[in-house]
């Protein structure tokens, strides 16, 4: 029943911030999403066995419509994103051109580009020491802000956020920010979960962060 009950509130949305997009909707729903029940409990996951549930169960966590309205900051995306994901999961020129009824042309780096995309969200499958990865937010909440990064490493990761605090005004409405995950375990093929926050004393930005360490190269193209 996940699916009519977020079509509705995306309309709601929709309705009320008419230019948003479909990705900055998403993020909206993402990142003020709940990871807890409604006593403040960590959600468990349903079917034996009863495990503390993870973003593989939950997704980005249980939607709050009232917060989804007024998000703060949202990871946003316009077509070239969208075509550069395309170019990455090994669609030709031609397929693309038809689907966004205008030509284009892939690059060489568009199959880095999967771990880039402006998602609400960070997930590295296969990291062996170290990686850096970019988002950008967009400021939709109070025009003057000041957001502070936090997070909650993935169990046997350090994390590095830079810059750390981001400022926005009436002239910088988007900024851009890099994530560094380092490997501290040399542990095989082991998923572990984390959040990255960003809190500007009104609004907390919450996306997952999603690591497996890998040792071997096979392993890292399972």
């Amino acid at each position: 029943m996940a699916c009519p009950h977020i079509s509705g509130i995306v309309a709601l949305l929709k309705a009320i911030h008419p230019t948003w997009s479909p990705a900055a909707i998403k993020s909206a729903l993402v990142t003020t999403a709940s990871t807890v029940d409604e006593y403040g409990q960590n959600s468990v996951s349903e079917g034996a066995p009863h495990k503390q549930a993870d973003p593989f169960d939950y997704g980005g966590g249980h939607v709050d419509p009232n917060k989804a309205l007024d998000p703060g900051l949202v990871y946003d995306m316009g077509v070239s994103d969208y075509v550069r994901f395309l170019c990455s999961m090994g669609y030709n020129n031609s397929a693309i051109s038809l689907m966004i009824r205008s030509h284009t042309a892939c690059w060489k780096s568009a199959h880095n580009f999967l771990v880039k995309l402006n998602l609400p969200s960070i997930t590295i499958p296969d990291l062996k020491q170290k990686i850096t990865v970019s988002r950008t937010v967009t400021n939709v909440g109070p025009v003057t802000s000041v957001y502070h990064a936090r997070f909650q490493s993935p169990a046997g990761t350090y994390v590095r956020v830079e810059p750390s605090v981001l400022s926005f005004n009436s002239t910088v409405k988007k900024l851009k920010f890099k994530v560094t995950i380092c490997s501290q375990l040399r542990v095989q093929g082991r998923y572990s979960f984390g959040n990255l926050f960003w809190d500007d004393g009104l609004h907390v930005v919450r996306i997952p962060l999603v690591v497996r360490t890998v040792i071997d190269d096979f392993y890292a193209e399972i």
